[in-house]
């Protein structure tokens, strides 16, 4: 495989308050502390796969920015991390993207996006992005970004050699045949149901297999179907399976879906088999909750393997 990651989408810069719950339609609750952090699920899962890559695995983030203090310091920030930063450029159009969160005294977060230049990755845009795709082995989407640009850049990374996973997030639905051009759809509970056009709601490992089917129904390749502190689910044409999650104290969940992300990219760029990868995009997951923040949170490579090595095999939460 072709040693760089590619990832297509969003930086946001995070309005993050931590309060005791989550304020309800109409109510004003008081918050404890206030920070400012680097995000957008594009640039987190850029930041996760290149602080957790081996010095020989480059990672390269395609993005917009505004003229603004957020967009210097939003690179700065994935730069810092390891990552290719040339491909993301500003526009005078509109202002960086900013992503109102709040989380709750159990870790669990709520967020506005505000998308901003972000919205001005445009499909006129994806033919520039091919000779990035045609350096790399894999290629990383979101839904921050236009979808018709996400479907438009899916096609140009396959033609190019790449594979693609797409995170469906937020969750909406999709335009027909989309999901045809994914390699590797990894959603989450909420995100599997809208796209499958049912009722959002907690999914057990029962129904798991039946959701992940569904989905390789519509065309896709490999599904990994993110169960939070259950782990993962996998179904892709070798079998299906279940990979349990590591118990920890959760602070903050702001950005353990794109650490997972991009620690899975890191792993399968590396040729780990699918399995391992799963556990270590787990693991890194797993830690990243224990933080608060979104980039703040990613841990770094030694982190993960001594992670995983004090549990060679077990600590994991059970399967149910």
């Amino acid at each position: 495989m072709k040693p760089a990651i590619a990832v297509v989408g969003s930086l946001n810069m995070d309005f993050v308050v931590t309060t005791d719950h989550l304020p309800a339609p109409g109510e004003t609750v008081l918050g404890r502390d206030f920070r400012m952090n680097p995000g957008g699920k594009g640039a987190n899962q850029a930041c996760a796969a290149g602080r957790l890559s081996p010095p020989q695995l480059r990672t390269y983030m395609i993005g917009r920015v505004g003229y603004d203090m957020f967009a210097d310091h939003l690179k700065a920030s994935l730069a810092a991390a390891g990552v290719d930063v040339s491909a993301v450029h500003a526009t005078k159009s509109a202002p960086t993207g900013v992503a109102l969160i709040w989380v709750d005294a159990e870790g669990q977060n709520s967020i506005v996006v505000a998308a901003g230049a972000n919205l001005l990755l445009t499909k006129s845009e994806v033919e520039p992005m091919r000779p990035v795709f045609r350096q790399c082995g894999l290629a990383l989407f979101q839904l921050e970004t236009p979808v018709s640009t996400v479907q438009a850049a899916l096609g140009a990374a396959r033609e190019e050699g790449a594979r693609t996973i797409l995170d469906p997030a937020p969750a909406r639905r999709l335009p027909e045949g989309m999901l045809e051009a994914v390699d590797l759809l990894t959603p989450n509970e909420t995100e599997a149901c809208i796209l499958l056009g049912r009722p959002a709601g907690r999914v057990g490992l029962e129904e798991a297999p039946e959701l992940a089917a569904e989905l390789r129904s519509a065309g896709v390749g490999e599904v990994v179907l993110k169960l939070g502190d259950l782990g993962c689910y996998y179904s892709g044409p070798d079998g299906a399976y279940h990979v349990p999650g590591f118990a920890v104290e959760a602070r903050d969940s702001t950005a353990a879906g794109d650490t997972f992300n991009g620690a899975l990219a890191v792993a399968l760029a590396e040729g780990k088999p699918m399995e391992e990868a799963l556990r270590f995009a787990n693991a890194a997951a797993a830690i990243s909750v224990t933080r608060p923040g979104a980039q703040a949170s990613v841990p770094t490579r030694q982190e993960v393997e001594e992670f995983l090595g004090a549990r060679p095999g077990g600590e994991e939460r059970p399967s149910g």
